[in-house]
């Protein structure tokens, strides 16, 4: 179980997204073992990820829980139709973030 970020963190993570774009979009087939598979595929290569609803825009926070707990990513924000999400690199050389403590 990995411990929550900090507010101090999530600010830091934010500041880093902002110019990101998204690379993963949710469509009309919703939240897919695919979809799941793709966003932890992401994650293994870019740590902090963009999540676009492009469709289930009024369901999205039902989505959120999901992706979270199935890709072992931590949630940075929500702003507007833009999921940010987190999973650090398992290998120290590997990560592109350095947190503040």
């Amino acid at each position: 179980m990995q411990k929550l970020l900090s507010s101090k963190q999530k600010k830091y993570l934010k500041s880093k997204a902002h110019p990101l774009k998204a690379i993963i979009q949710i469509g009309k087939s919703g939240l897919t073992e695919e979809s799941v598979l793709s966003i932890a595929h992401a994650l293994e290569h870019h740590e902090l990820l963009k999540i676009k609803f492009l469709a289930f825009k009024e369901e999205k926070d039902q989505y959120i829980e999901p992706i979270i707990q199935r890709t072992g990513a931590q949630f940075v924000s929500l702003i507007g139709h833009i999921l940010t999400i987190y999973r650090e690199h398992e290998e120290q050389e590997k990560r592109q973030y350095q947190l503040p403590a």
